[in-house]
């Protein structure tokens, strides 16, 4: 059913896309239409998914250290106080500074490559991932905490078999976020400085003035983040049945 709504939106959106065009009477430079859109992403396939294998590379190493780093974090946080009191500040202003003011820094530390790219996307989904894990960890039924101390239960086995379980329900909320921000951090490391990647080629594509191009570049990137999220959605369903 997911599937179907999902078909059914975008079917809306190219609609409501087309009248806006014939209502306006914008020109392809402009706004090309959706049936041109997909003209040149099938004529233009083997360059578009070429250069979507980078992005989508740097996007779900991104995803995977950022989800990784951001329970690392929410654990420091929890277990040791004076870790939290240092570094939850750090946490939120590496939120508020905007990611486009420190990519060019990120390019300049760790070059044109795939690595500046996956530090952008790591950044952009740290919080969440952190955030939601660490509210989790904080709301566990006290009571399962007592029984557990009660039974002289260790440390890291309450961690484990307690904590852990009642507290991925939220995680999984802060990863399914993650997910959708992952390619969108991927591109904007690309529009920074890249020499690859979708990014990269929708860059290009501007500066031809090739609209339709920068489209289907798009419209590849949107498909990937659809693709990635319900991928996701469908592993934390499996894995937190218990929800």
């Amino acid at each position: 059913m997911k599937l179907i709504r999902v078909i059914i939106i975008v079917l809306g959106l190219a609609l409501v896309w087309q009248l806006i065009i014939i209502l306006f009477t914008l020109p392809p430079y402009i706004l090309p239409g959706p049936i041109v859109v997909i003209k040149t992403w099938w004529q233009q396939s083997g360059l578009i998914f070429h250069q979507a294998t980078f992005t989508i590379i740097e996007a779900l190493l991104g995803l995977l250290l950022g989800t990784l780093f951001g329970m690392l974090s929410a654990l420091i946080m929890v277990y040791f106080r004076p870790a939290r009191l240092w570094f939850l500040p750090i946490l939120l202003i590496s939120q508020a500074l905007p990611t486009f003011a420190i990519a060019p820094l990120l390019v300049v530390w760790f070059g044109y490559g795939m690595a500046s790219k996956i530090v952008t996307t790591i950044i952009m989904l740290f919080f969440p991932i952190t955030n939601a894990l660490y509210d989790g960890l904080n709301q566990i039924n006290p009571g399962w905490l007592d029984l557990a101390k009660t039974m002289n239960g260790l440390k890291w086995r309450i961690l484990w078999h307690i904590k852990m379980p009642a507290a991925m329900p939220s995680l999984a909320t802060g990863v399914r976020v993650a997910t959708a921000i992952a390619p969108i951090g991927a591109v904007v490391g690309e529009w920074v400085g890249a020499s690859k990647g979708l990014g990269f080629l929708m860059l290009n594509a501007n500066a031809r003035m090739q609209i339709d191009l920068m489209f289907a570049a798009l419209f590849t990137i949107t498909i990937f983040t659809i693709v990635l999220y319900f991928a996701v959605d469908k592993l934390l369903q499996s894995m937190v049945f218990w929800k």
